[in-house]
């Protein structure tokens, strides 16, 4: 069996702190958002990715790879916004199996009312705390960290 590759310490302290905002920041703009809004984090990222298309409708499935997570989980999330009459759910002409997410009106202004307060919260949690040099930095480890998330073990 090889040996495995543990982390040096370096690695290991760069690691805590990456795990510790992974843990903070979404938890921080998640109470933001329920606290302002009413929404989670996720409802508002899925919401938001929807008011970016020019018809505000993506079929669900890209709508998860685009808001990163499963169909599943989306899928629930989804029914909950519905619920809220903030989106609906069609199917597709042209395929029946496909389901579309549609941001209703009234998501469509419940976004851009929850917008603002979640920009501000972005801005002092992260932006705020960085020079101009460190968010170019910033957008380049991300990049690299999920340039190819079909690479990533699971």
């Amino acid at each position: 069996m090889d040996e495995p590759r543990w982390l040096t310490e370096e690695q290991q302290t760069a690691w805590r702190r990456l795990v510790e905002v992974l843990v903070k920041v979404p938890a921080a703009l998640d109470a933001q958002l329920q606290r302002d809004a009413g929404l989670t984090h996720m409802g508002y990222l899925v919401m938001m990715t929807l008011s970016e298309r020019p018809d505000r409708r993506l079929p669900m499935s890209l709508l998860a790879r685009r808001a990163s997570a499963s169909l599943s989980r989306l899928s629930h999330v989804v029914s909950r916004l519905e619920e809220k009459g903030w989106i609906r759910r069609t199917r597709d002409p042209a395929d029946g199996r496909v389901q579309i997410a549609e941001l209703t009106e009234a998501g469509w202004e419940k976004v851009v009312a929850s917008a603002p307060g979640h920009a501000e919260a972005v801005q002092q949690l992260i932006f705020d705390r960085l020079t101009t040099a460190q968010v170019r930095q910033l957008a380049k480890l991300a990049e690299a960290l999920v340039d190819n998330p079909d690479d990533l073990p699971t």
